[in-house]
């Protein structure tokens, strides 16, 4: 049996290499081909392309690198023409998976979906159009059920693999030994993201942030880490041009989150990894003003970062587009530091989200899935 994986970005790399894990734990025979990260490579896909060549973020992005991703969509095509897979799974990154769905439904290949598009935040008809092209969906959060059901769509929830991978590996105090972080310090995390959009867009605002704040606060220390798919001498670069000083990290960044007292984060799935580790956070979000006008018209939220979302409250804060200020940032870090009612507060919210991703166990599951499926076909 030979099984198509598809992720455009990191966290869907890691999703990918979980599941990938998990299949050839259960089916050894299994092969598994895609377009995905190191991550999913290293854990046995076979890879027709790698995602860091390619990953783009916002509607202008999209717009301005259209001829290469046209031509990664139909290099994939091919691959699955000469590999003919038994069933293709997306994982996440909707724009340009879902349009490789359409492909291999052309070519008779099923589609499985995991993580699929956010229809209950905009675009609705999405999941009425996305129904009539996949064959089974899972969803990793219980509020995008609703929407695809109505539209006739074969989807659960099994629960959130970040409940599984999201683990410090030593103690904080360890921790922050390991990292050397002074006792009498407070140590605040930037983490702008993983892809170079967003450390564009949000790295100088959280520098800038961070030396307001130091006027303040002048016993705290930063510290960053470093996901593969970003440029360390860029980010380096910026850190100088800021007068900033700010400690790079390349190793062990979940006990490196687990021993910090707050962060300043871009908004996403790290929002969720921090949240399991008890790290509360300012919540950053911006676009390219072309991306945003767009983005204005279709979606409709009350709130953009996911603990925030899970309990349909604005507990932990959030600064979109012109609120991504030094001032406004600073301001709102304060109020997470250690001996601060706010935190404490926050703190407990986060817990009560994270219980609603569901008990551990969850790529084993999805892995079972995608099996249990992909027998299915393969015997009709």
């Amino acid at each position: 049996m030979k099984i198509m994986l598809s992720a455009g970005e990191a966290s869907g790399d890691v999703h990918g290499e979980n599941i990938a894990r998990a299949i050839l734990a259960m089916s050894p025979a299994t092969e598994l081909i895609g377009f995905g990260g190191s991550r999913m490579e290293d854990a046995g896909v076979r890879l027709c392309r790698n995602f860091a060549d390619y990953s783009v973020m916002g509607v202008w992005e999209v717009l301005v690198n259209i001829r290469r991703i046209w031509k990664l969509l139909n290099d994939l095509t091919e691959f699955m023409r000469e590999e003919k897979p038994d069933m293709l799974v997306l994982i996440d990154y909707p724009d340009f998976n879902w349009r490789l769905a359409k492909r291999a439904k052309s070519l008779g290949i099923p589609v499985f979906s995991y993580i699929p598009p956010s229809a209950w935040a905009w675009r609705k008809g999405r999941a009425r159009d996305c129904a009539k092209i996949a064959d089974e969906f899972i969803a990793i959060f219980p509020h995008e059920l609703p929407v695809y059901e109505a539209a006739g769509a074969k989807i659960s929830f099994v629960g959130n693999p970040l409940v599984d991978a999201v683990r410090a590996d030593m103690p904080r105090e360890k921790a922050r030994r390991f990292f050397q972080m002074p006792e009498d310090k407070t140590v605040i995390l930037l983490l702008p993201g993983s892809r170079k959009q967003e450390i564009e867009l949000l790295l100088p605002s959280m520098l800038a942030g961070a030396k307001k704040l130091l006027t303040e606060k002048p016993d705290t220390v930063f510290y960053l880490p470093v996901a593969d798919t970003v440029s360390r001498e860029r980010i380096e670069e910026m850190i100088a041009a800021s007068g900033v000083a700010v400690t790079l990290a390349d190793e062990k960044r979940y006990s490196l989150m687990a021993a910090a007292d707050a962060a300043m984060a871009t908004s996403g799935t790290v929002v969720m990894e921090a949240a399991l580790l008890g790290l509360p956070c300012v919540v950053l979000y911006r676009l390219s003003p072309v991306s945003y006008a767009i983005g204005k018209l279709l979606v409709h939220v009350d709130n953009f970062s996911l603990p925030n979302i899970l309990l349909n409250e604005s507990f932990q804060r959030e600064l979109l587009q012109d609120e991504v200020t030094p001032e406004n940032i600073a301001g709102e870090l304060m109020k997470l530091y250690p001996g601060e009612a706010h935190r404490q507060e926050v703190v407990e919210k986060l817990k009560l989200a994270c219980r609603k991703l569901g008990a551990p166990g969850a790529s084993q599951r999805v892995a079972e899935r995608i099996l249990n499926a992909a027998r299915e076909f393969t015997a009709e």
